[in-house]
């Protein structure tokens, strides 16, 4: 094994020997995504440390035990449609595409994940790491304003955000499928932020419940913060 892969091992083996990760498919993507791919040539010796690194325009690259904690809660199965808010540098899209459309299934059983990043350099990093890393046929990245979420390929089995906005944008809850999960931030800059889980009912019923306290950056867009 590589150094890298000693490294990424001891972290899943730390998250599941904390309770954290628990689903075999999460675990098994997390073992299988490279995070020193996703991560600035000099910071590749920080890729295992469990914590959010910088990656450029005042953006991060969520701690692995932030991304075990969204993934074991949407439940993810193979063939969803996922839509992530927020692509930073690729490594989040790349742990769910390994889950919803896993290499070591036919691609026809595949489901997809559409990730969408508002900054343009991000989203042109993102698509290279994604390329490098053997993701980008089941990773489509859009540059636009993803607090609108994407309701060209809508609705979707689960969405993600991956930035605290100021309340949960209504156009994900309407892009969001009957049966979807989302988990999104919701709070401030210098505020409690709460990661929360929004579940729609197969009648369309609406509910909430928080995960856990997060610190996340701020989502950007209509329906995110401005001038803070």
């Amino acid at each position: 094994m590589s150094k890298f892969e000693v490294e990424r091992e001891r972290v899943v083996n730390n998250l599941i020997a904390s309770g954290i990760l628990k689903t075999p498919s999460v675990i098994r993507s997390m073992r299988l995504v490279p995070r020193e791919e996703f991560v600035s040539a000099g910071m590749k010796s920080h890729a295992y440390i469990d914590s959010p690194l910088p990656i450029g325009s005042g953006q991060t690259i969520s701690a692995p035990h932030m991304c075990a904690i969204m993934n074991e809660a949407l439940r993810l199965e193979v063939g969803h449609r996922v839509l992530e808010i927020g692509a930073g540098s690729g490594y989040h899209a790349a742990l769910v595409a390994e889950i919803v459309a896993p290499s070591n299934v036919n691609s026809k059983k595949w489901g997809h994940v559409y990730t969408v990043e508002i900054i343009p350099t991000l989203a042109f990093s993102a698509e290279k790491n994604l390329e490098k890393t053997g993701y980008r046929d089941r990773v489509t990245i859009i540059n636009s304003d993803g607090s609108k979420g994407y309701p060209e390929k809508a609705p979707y089995d689960r969405i993600f955000v991956t930035a605290a906005a100021p309340d949960v944008p209504q156009p994900l809850i309407e892009q969001l499928k009957p049966g979807g999960i989302l988990t999104i931030p919701v709070g401030g800059p210098y505020m409690y932020q709460e990661l929360l889980l929004i579940e729609k009912s197969a009648t369309g019923k609406v509910t909430t419940k928080s995960i856990c306290s997060v610190a996340f950056v701020l989502l950007r867009g209509k329906y995110g913060w401005k001038d803070v």
